[in-house]
């Protein structure tokens, strides 16, 4: 049987007792059918993974007691997604693939034509661990607050930031990345697109970079995704063999 892989907040160390997440205890025993003594591999973002027997479960609560680290903790590219709100499939669609892709942060950012105007940041979250549980990727992303586009931009570190722009020849993203390590960011926009006045005061800025993603018209999620994948191909950590 498969070994189950959780996220865990608490310090990882050889003996030390860690307590499961709220829903981990459940998750154990009622839908991996595990029980004292099984395996699970733990991670929390700073001390690799590892190793870990079940010393308790008890309905929704689990003791867990770390063995041996099986990987050191590594840093992955620090590639962002600045994204505007989508309707809420999509949306936890969007950050499943982006955690899966290794994206390091997603920031929600508020537009004129978004059809969302509220995010529910710990249900992204949650989406987010159980990605990278699956993926098993060793942290995870960083869900920021969602903010108007222009006051994300405004107190923004100066970072690239690609934008994909639909009309135009702007030149592609490949096109742009060479030379380029990261940290990068890409820029996607609502279904409905920019206001022409919302992306002349974006591109103004000396940091951002109108990109073109194909021949094609591409749906707000597909060019999130299209996106990062192509950012880690050519400046990420899918250059570095695994």
């Amino acid at each position: 049987m498969s070994v189950p892989r959780l996220y865990v907040e608490a310090e990882l160390a050889e003996g030390m007792d860690v307590p499961a997440l709220p829903g981990q205890g459940h998750y154990l025993g009622q839908v991996m059918r595990k029980g004292e003594g099984d395996s699970v591999h733990l991670f929390n973002g700073r001390d690799g993974e590892w190793l870990a027997r079940i010393a308790s479960i008890r309905k929704d609560r689990a003791v867990l007691v770390p063995e041996r680290c099986l990987r050191p903790q590594a840093a992955g590219p620090d590639i962002r997604l600045l994204l505007a709100p989508l309707k809420r499939d999509a949306m936890e669609w969007v950050v499943e693939k982006a955690t899966e892709l290794g994206v390091a942060s997603i920031h929600p950012v508020l537009t004129a034509r978004g059809v969302v105007g509220r995010v529910n940041e710990a249900r992204l979250a949650t989406i987010a661990r159980e990605a990278a549980e699956q993926c098993e990727r060793l942290d995870l992303p960083r869900i920021a607050p969602a903010q108007d586009l222009h006051a994300a931009l405004d107190a923004w570190d100066g970072t690239p930031v690609f934008i994909g722009q639909e009309r135009g020849a702007p030149p592609p993203l490949a096109a742009r990345l060479p030379g380029r390590t990261p940290p990068l960011a890409l820029l996607v926009g609502p279904e409905g697109g920019f206001t022409r006045p919302e992306l002349d005061a974006v591109t103004r800025r000396h940091f951002v970079f109108p990109v073109g993603l194909g021949p094609r018209i591409l749906r707000a999620e597909t060019a999130a995704v299209a996106g990062l994948a192509v950012l880690q191909a050519l400046a990420g950590d899918w250059t570095v063999p695994s």
